[in-house]
């Protein structure tokens, strides 16, 4: 039977941001997240790590570089309670330097593809599923995948210009945006869902995937 997911951007959403990492030290898990993602994987999500990593094609890095920096990243997290079902990472970049990999592809976000691909291998409804990351190229991705999502505010974005870009909640961290999901689907209210960046004018509320100001549960 097909599961929900709870899909994450790496850099930025769960771990501490840093300029293209090529060390497995260097990937810092965000303090305080190992309750809430327990919490949400038993509920029944699956955990799916989806993350650009132009620096392949950059060369600033090679495959066996990530690989072992993402088994870090799993063990780190397998020491909190907490099983990364699945990383899924797009290695292109149209500017890159590595012929093979200096490509337009349907995999780099915004595009969707590395969450259709992580639906097909693990068996995953998207309608059910959340995506959280921290640009709102994450959050179109997700939207056009059909997931619900989340953008964590670090200050960087500007107000979407297009509903496709709309997240459906923004959190003002990771922590934040784990337990507005879980509140979610508990239908709990004791987190709060009114959050938007002080920059943001509140008439980004519009038609579509949306910022929403309604009783947590209350998504379409």
């Amino acid at each position: 039977m097909s599961q929900p997911a709870l899909f994450l951007d790496r850099d930025g959403t769960l771990i501490h941001t840093r300029h293209y990492p090529t060390r497995p030290d260097e990937l810092v898990l965000y303090e305080g997240l190992g309750p809430e993602l327990r919490a949400l994987q038993g509920h029944g999500f699956l955990l799916a790590l989806i993350t650009n990593q132009s620096g392949l094609a950059r060369g600033l890095f090679t495959d066996a570089d990530l690989k072992l920096m993402h088994e870090h990243l799993a063990a780190e997290l397998d020491r909190l309670g907490v099983k990364l079902h699945g990383v899924y990472h797009c290695p292109h970049h149209p500017e890159g330097v590595v012929a093979e990999l200096a490509v337009q592809c349907s995999c780099r976000k915004p595009e969707p593809g590395m969450l259709l691909q992580a639906a097909d291998e693990l068996d995953i409804e998207l309608e059910r599923s959340w995506f959280v990351g921290d640009i709102l190229d994450d959050v179109e991705a997700g939207n056009r995948a059909g997931c619900r999502t989340v953008l964590v505010d670090l200050g960087t974005e500007s107000p979407p210009a297009t509903p496709i870009r709309r997240p459906h909640y923004v959190a003002r961290d990771t922590l934040h945006a784990l337990r507005l999901i879980r509140a979610v689907e508990s239908r709990a209210t004791d987190v709060d869902m009114r959050y938007l960046p002080e920059s943001w004018c509140l008439d980004v509320v519009g038609a579509g995937p949306r910022v929403r100001h309604s009783a947590p549960g209350d998504l379409s």
